[in-house]
């Protein structure tokens, strides 16, 4: 299966999404500057677009198929997470027993660290139970402008 690429600037920086025929597979942060063949297939141009009206604060709701390689655990637990709906928060122990496994807080966290699909699988509305905002591969500050974004436009 082919698999197409772009980059897609965000405010709070580059992003750079994969896709193949049938579904986004995988977009996440990046500082690379290096020059991308971006890619004008329809999935793709639809996640630029949904993406740039999250931001806008006009999108609650991503509408892409996603596929995403992990183990059954791992992807049991993404599922998880799309469950947590826009301008909500929750404690990664609160994850965990949405989970079906509230002993598994540290594997839960794990997987959400190795989350393939920023922002449309919504690892960043998980914090730590003492409200503070815990980990994010893309960085804290990123997580922080994300919360305060859903919050700015959950109402």
């Amino acid at each position: 299966m082919k698999n197409y690429i772009r980059l897609i600037h965000t405010p709070i920086g580059k992003m750079i999404a994969a896709a193949d025929e049938n579904a986004i597979t995988s977009l996440d942060f990046t500082n690379e500057s290096e020059l991308i063949q971006n890619s004008d297939t329809p999935l793709l141009l639809r996640l630029d677009k949904e993406l740039h009206e999250y931001f806008a604060g006009k999108r609650k709701v991503f509408t892409l198929p996603l596929s995403v390689q992990g183990t059954p655990f791992q992807k049991q637990v993404w599922e998880t997470l799309l469950t947590i709906p826009y301008g909500i928060t929750i404690s990664y122990a609160s994850e965990a027993e949405r989970f079906g496994n509230p002993k598994a807080i540290r594997a839960v966290a794990s997987a959400n660290g190795r989350n393939p699909i920023a922002i449309l699988i919504p690892c960043h509305r998980v914090i730590a139970s003492d409200g503070t905002l815990g980990g994010y591969s893309g960085g804290i500050e990123k997580k922080e402008f994300l919360l305060e974004l859903e919050q700015k436009f959950a109402l």
